[in-house]
């Protein structure tokens, strides 16, 4: 049987929440995946190896998502159907360095209520780390999600953000209703 493999590059600083306590974090996603998984501490590079192209994707995409913030618990959604990460680059939005923490924290927010608000509103998770922001959710959750922080980081107020977040969490109510 043919074996393949993944490299990525994470940031160092996310590397000891990959291994986890005592090497759980990484024996857990090997077991539950059936791959080998090989961290280069001193680079931040890891390799994903394993015989079943499925499983090394998604422990690929799980990986990828700890590197970009987030815990271990939500990168495991990723495990479930229909379920993606999707990661949006700041700096297509802020230009220059200075504008890097203008535009990251109209996404955050004060206190993170920005940020928790659109989290709630299309039931995602979302995660602002370095140069860029993740979202972990359903694929059509997402797509809200994302043109939400496109929107803010283009300019718009977050009250107008809210209101079309409102309007799409009413229609996707609507939709689960009729579904039943």
């Amino acid at each position: 049987m043919e074996e393949y493999m993944h490299e990525l590059k994470i940031p160092k600083a996310r590397i000891a929440v990959l291994i986890g306590k005592n090497g759980t974090t990484k024996k857990e996603l090997e077991e539950f995946t059936k791959t080998e998984i090989n961290v280069d501490s001193k680079e931040g590079v890891v390799t994903v190896t394993g015989k079943d192209a499925v499983k090394l994707y998604l422990v690929r995409e799980m990986v990828l998502a700890i590197g970009r913030g987030f815990s271990p618990e939500i990168a495991k959604l990723l495990l479930k159907q229909d379920y993606a990460i999707e990661i949006v680059s700041l700096a297509d939005f802020a230009g220059k360095k200075k504008n890097l923490e203008r535009v990251r924290g109209r996404v955050i927010g004060t206190k993170g209520k920005s940020r928790e608000m659109i989290e709630k509103l299309t039931e995602t998770n979302i995660s602002v780390y370095g140069k860029t922001i993740s979202i972990i959710g359903l694929l059509e959750n997402i797509t809200a999600a994302r043109n939400a922080i496109e929107t803010l980081l283009d300019g718009a107020t977050h009250s107008t953000v809210y209101r079309k977040l409102e309007k799409y969490r009413r229609k996707i109510k609507e939709q689960r209703m009729l579904n039943l």
